[in-house]
């Protein structure tokens, strides 16, 4: 294998090996040596790599959301409209490739190393203000002013709370009831009267 495509390689399975091991012993017991030795390749060349075990937790974060984005856009592109393509961002954040038990806790992983590293943090900002700006943009069409942002951070929140959750549940991921949920919590905001709306009825009544 070309020295170029021999490095994607060793990459890559670096970051598979991250994810298993944290899923196994939890990022903090995890130590560089052992994800080389599951990887199949030196502890020296993981950190020549990587640098430290802070900067493999990072790219192992850059590549799911990089698989993440990839696993959105091709079920946006099918969506007609702007509430499919809100569905289309909530099935793609419980897609059978994101939504399992490994991943789940490389996710937990990384909202604890976000405490204490910088760069994990900027890249946790960078995935929810995406996914909040998208869900934004489609809830434009659908409520009006304001309601339309509090409805799409209300949604994000809902996703990431539901992938966090299932950390303390018993058996394997259910994603078609955490859709469900959301589902259910997005067509709330939706059916929800304005405060316009609202205030002009109470001042009917009165």
């Amino acid at each position: 294998m070309p020295r170029i495509g021999m490095e994607t390689h060793r990459r890559k399975a670096l970051i598979d090996a991250t994810v298993a091991t944290i899923h196994e012993r939890g990022f903090g017991d995890a130590t560089m040596a052992e994800i080389a030795r599951r990887a199949g390749v030196s502890g020296g060349l993981a950190h020549h790599y990587f640098g430290s075990k802070a900067g493999l937790l990072n790219a192992t974060m850059r590549f799911l959301l990089t698989d993440l984005s990839r696993e959105t856009r091709e079920r946006m592109a099918g969506a007609e409209g702007p509430r499919a393509r809100v569905s289309a961002m909530i099935s793609a954040s419980f897609a059978p490739t994101q939504f399992q038990p490994a991943l789940i806790s490389a996710w937990l992983a990384f909202y604890l190393q976000a405490r204490t590293d910088a760069e994990t943090r900027r890249l946790l900002r960078i995935y929810h203000r995406r996914l909040v700006s998208n869900l934004a943009h489609a809830f434009a069409a659908l409520i009006p002013g304001e309601r339309a942002r509090h409805a799409a951070e209300g949604t994000a929140a809902m996703i990431d709370g539901l992938w966090l959750q299932h950390i303390f549940a018993d058996g394997p991921p259910q994603p078609r009831n955490a859709i469900r949920r959301v589902e259910d919590y997005v067509e709330r905001q939706i059916a929800a009267p304005s405060p316009a709306a609202t205030d002009t009825a109470h001042k009917g009544n009165g």
